[in-house]
């Protein structure tokens, strides 16, 4: 039996509940799941990179819905992790237009690096599409409330880098 691989890719600094989101809904879709956290040298991530892993696998540990699901980091090119751990498609979260006009490109630039690997984009709850890592680590440096953006457990561990 063949297994289908799916890769999920970003920074998760930190997961949000529209991640939680996509991945849930991901899994429906292939036999097994990656997740790639992303190393950038060109961000500045309020968490480290193992403190992400912990919470990304904290937080998925229930939604394997029957596939398996892989945290594991990435500093390489999107395409070649891709390939690195088997995967026919990668999936994509859309929250917006604006999203949608990026991702576009980006695929068009993915295709031409394997046209063996998919793309497909899963569209956010819409609940969820207002929602993005850095608006949240805005409202908890400033004190504002993040539980119906995050997590309980996120939530506490943005609490201690933003204490009141």
């Amino acid at each position: 039996m063949t297994v289908h691989t799916g890769l999920y890719a970003g920074t998760f600094d930190p997961i949000t509940r529209g991640h939680i989101d996509v991945i849930g809904r991901a899994v429906k879709l292939v036999d097994r799941l990656v997740i790639g956290i992303g190393v950038n040298r060109d961000k500045q991530p309020l968490f480290s990179l193992e403190e992400r892993l912990c919470m990304v696998e904290d937080e998925v540990a229930d939604l394997a819905n029957g596939a398996e699901i892989v945290v594991r980091p990435f500093g390489n090119l999107l395409m070649h992790f891709a390939r690195e751990v088997g995967a026919g498609v990668i999936i994509r979260g859309l929250r917006a237009a604006t999203d949608f006009e990026y991702e576009f490109l980006m695929t068009g630039m993915n295709q031409q690096l394997d046209r063996d690997i998919e793309t497909v984009f899963l569209m956010a709850d819409p609940k969820l599409q207002a929602i993005a890592s850095s608006f949240v680590k805005e409202i908890a440096r400033l004190g504002g409330d993040v539980s119906a953006f995050v997590p309980p457990r996120v939530a506490a561990r943005l609490k201690e880098k933003f204490p009141d």
